[in-house]
């Protein structure tokens, strides 16, 4: 590679990647004559430009390109009839309306939706960002107050932050900009200071803002509902706005906040594809933007129809992290970059890279209906099959032995637990097992001596009536006491008994979200407090107690999200725990989602959610592609099935460490086939388990065989089902052949063959 003329080199590294042992380089370069950025590594470009009138500009994000000291070639521009031009000056030149931009602003020659809108004291939104100065820094700093994703030194990221001004309201931009050593990762942030005299109001800000040159792209979107989060969703970008979004308070069941643009020729295994991820936990938008010119704009950030934040003069607000992850090796090469980012530079703390602890939850089980000695014999038995943490669901604090009470109450209800919670967490641990514990600690009832003795605690309108959702109510969590007085009522629970585990829920949206505590040209701002609050009591609870495995849910996946990720390693992917239809929201989720973060567990049949009877091995055979667990009462199974559970569970200890963190493929999709497959890689390429699932049965089928992903081609790998050995290229070319009873089955005999049957291989590497 050779320098190009009058280039400052900015910043250049070379590191060693402490996985693979492999060294990957990166440089955040910057042209002085043609005032040009090139962020680069191994992988990817990010290239753009300050123009002549100050804006910066995008001019190229893809796949990594030599550098040069100027692409001014890329910014593209004519006289276009009807358009409008930025000043006499650039006439015919720069029409803000068809560049592309980095940070755009509406009203100014572009017509098109902007990343920023500030209301000024005149009523005017026009604003006008140029370019003052810029510096870069190796890792990445730390946002206040927000989860994000980080680095363990220095040498593993490079970030440039650009600096904007607005010369008449003297508000400023600082734009982040971080590139990774490894994969093709942008992370961006936006921080806006008011340093001008008076009060301005953020009526739109993003995270970021991406123009693209051209709109050839299929979206995809990851939605649904309760009990069916995660549905893959695939339309075409046209002309016009395609988008989605949550002004739930939440991220919510409907929407993650999660995107994708793929090439239509683009599969799991070849082509173009970009990624974008909020790390946010509130009100989101992300949308596409197509021009009738055919350029695509991203947006993704806090959703503006929700969100006014009055900026006081010497004050600043910070942005959420998106990312923005760019590949042209398919989809599942997009998945592992963030599976691997998320798991190991988004999650934090002493879980991080453990296994997770085979755990059995009570809900299902028992439901309200349960006291001391119940749970004790309900974990007596799973601790006979190897189950090694019991958790204690809802119904054991305050007068909860309904729906209707009790939130908020956070102190053991002695009717049931006569010992308490430091009782009870003493008799599970002499039987050899953990204890774990489920909080809802965001919400409250009515019929609490909580809400008795604060009814402003919760959000509502004074003089309206207040919307109810499974008879609770919204605390309100931008007010700093109310996150306090939950803080010392958990913290005592938990620095009194042994606690290894907190299931936290989250179990409706917001409704009339106002806060008494503020005033009125506040009221914008109370969404995003309420997360930032949620935040704070994460943050306190986390760091005082780090050694407890926190797993997050929201009425199952109404908040499963990458904000969550950097409290809590793992979440309740939904509250429906029926296999087949797991098979949907797993594989969904793994789009953006490490395995290790999906909590996935075996149930009763007929499943409580879709009454469906599905066979025991399927249920665990979906549940081991995650962190596993039970659902049930063990002492209610068949001595049968209790030998089948104590085999899956030794079975998931042997393998969980591949299961969890090895590296994932997705082979065949529940949304195009009656078979769903997919198979999880060990690090060293000796190990691979592949998980088959035919939903359907059928007669007389054609033969069944599956592409293999990740192998080894020289590996010869000894196949578990019929101990015959292959070469790993002949199970990445040829296929794995399945042995499916529904091909050729014998007249009058269905015993070897059923709806809803799957299998699980492990491939093992017998010379190497």
């Amino acid at each position: 590679h050779t320098r190009c003329s009058s280039v400052s080199w900015g910043s250049e590294m070379c590191i060693r990647d402490s996985y693979k042992g492999a060294f990957f380089k990166m440089q955040i370069l910057f042209n002085e004559q043609s005032r040009t950025f090139h962020l680069t590594n191994d992988k990817i470009s990010y290239i753009m430009t300050v123009l002549p009138n100050g804006h910066l500009s995008q001019v190229y994000f893809g796949k990594k390109v030599h550098d040069k000291a100027d692409f001014s070639y890329l910014i593209q521009s004519c006289a276009r009839p009807t358009t409008s031009y930025i000043s006499e000056e650039f006439h015919n030149i720069i029409s803000l309306s068809h560049i592309r931009q980095e940070y755009p602003v509406y009203g100014t020659s572009d017509y098109r939706q902007p990343a920023i809108e500030i209301c000024q004291t005149n009523g005017s939104k026009i604003s006008d960002f140029h370019y003052q100065s810029h510096s870069i820094s190796k890792g990445k700093p730390k946002l206040e107050n927000l989860p994000a994703t980080y680095t363990e030194n220095d040498d593993e990221a490079l970030t440039l932050t650009i600096h904007l001004q607005d010369p008449v309201t003297l508000v400023e931009i600082d734009l982040l900009y971080t590139i990774f050593a490894q994969n093709g990762i942008i992370a961006r942030s936006a921080k806006i200071y008011n340093q001008g005299k008076d009060d301005v109001h953020l009526t739109t800000a993003m995270s970021l803002c991406l123009d693209l040159p051209d709109c050839d792209y299929e979206w995809l979107q990851f939605s649904g509902t309760w009990s069916r989060e995660r549905h893959l969703k695939v339309r075409k970008l046209e002309q016009g706005i395609t988008a989605i979004n949550s002004t739930r308070g939440h991220s919510s069941h409907e929407h993650n906040p999660f995107i994708i643009l793929k090439r239509p020729t683009t599969d799991e295994n070849k082509g173009e594809a970009i990624g974008f991820s909020l790390i946010y936990s509130g009100n989101f938008l992300a949308q596409a933007e197509v021009d009738t010119h055919d350029v695509t704009r991203v947006l993704m950030g806090i959703n503006p129809t929700t969100f006014d934040w009055k900026l006081e003069p010497n004050t600043s607000f910070q942005t959420p992290e998106a990312v923005m992850i760019y590949t042209d090796d398919g989809l599942n090469n997009l998945s592992q970059s963030f599976h691997k980012l998320f798991q190991k530079r988004l999650a934090r703390g002493y879980w991080r890279d453990k296994a997770r602890p085979i755990l059995i939850n009570n809900w299902e089980a028992t439901y309200f209906d349960f006291n001391e000695d119940k749970l004790v014999t309900i974990a007596s038995k799973a601790k006979e099959c190897g189950v090694e943490l019991f958790v204690l669901d809802d119904g054991w604090f305050g007068k909860r032995t309904s729906d209707y009470a009790g939130l908020g109450d956070w102190y053991p209800n002695t009717d049931r637990l006569p010992n308490g919670i430091k009782g009870l967490a003493e008799r599970i641990e002499n039987l050899g097992m953990k204890f774990g514990l489920w909080i809802e600690p965001e919400m409250t009832n009515m019929d609490s001596d909580l809400y008795r003795n604060h009814p402003d605690w919760i959000l509502h309108v004074p003089g309206r009536h207040s919307s109810e959702c499974r008879h609770q109510y919204v605390l309100d969590y931008s007010r700093k006491e109310v996150v306090d007085y939950i803080y010392n009522l958990l913290a005592k629970i938990l620095r009194e008994a042994k606690i290894s585990y907190i299931k936290w829920d989250m179990n409706r949206s917001i409704t009339e979200c106002y806060s008494v505590a503020y005033p009125a040209d506040r009221q914008g701002e109370i969404f995003h407090r309420h997360i930032l609050g949620v935040y704070d009591l994460y943050e306190r609870l986390t760091s005082e107690f780090p050694h407890i495995l926190f797993e997050s849910c929201a009425s199952g996946g109404a908040r499963f999200d990458p904000g969550l990720l950097y409290y809590a390693p793992q979440g309740w992917a939904s509250d429906d725990s029926d296999a087949i239809e797991r098979l949907k929201i797993q594989y969904g989720t793994s789009f953006a989602y490490p395995i290790s973060s999906i909590g996935s567990h075996v149930s009763v049949t007929p499943n409580h959610q879709v009454y469906r009877l599905t066979p025991l091995h399927t249920r665990a055979n979906v549940a081991y592609f995650g962190t596993f667990g039970y659902e049930l009462d063990l002492n209610k199974l068949t001595p049968a099935e209790q030998e089948e559970v104590k085999e899956q569970i030794k079975f998931m200890k042997e393998y969980r460490e591949i299961f969890q963190f090895g590296t994932f493929y997705r082979l065949s999709s529940p949304f195009e086939n009656n078979v769903t497959a997919w198979m999880v890689v060990s690090e060293d390429k000796e190990t691979a388990i592949v998980g088959w699932y035919r939903v359907l049965n059928g007669i007389n089928l054609p033969y069944s065989r599956i592409y293999l992903q990740g192998l080894n081609p020289d590996f010869c790998y000894q196949q578990s089902i019929d101990g015959k050995s292959y070469f790993g290229d002949e199970l990445m070319n040829i296929g794995l052949v399945i042995d499916d009873p529904s091909a050729g089955q014998p007249y009058g005999d269905m015993a070897t063959s059923c709806d809803f049957d799957s299998k699980v291989y492990v491939l093992k590497a017998i010379n190497k």
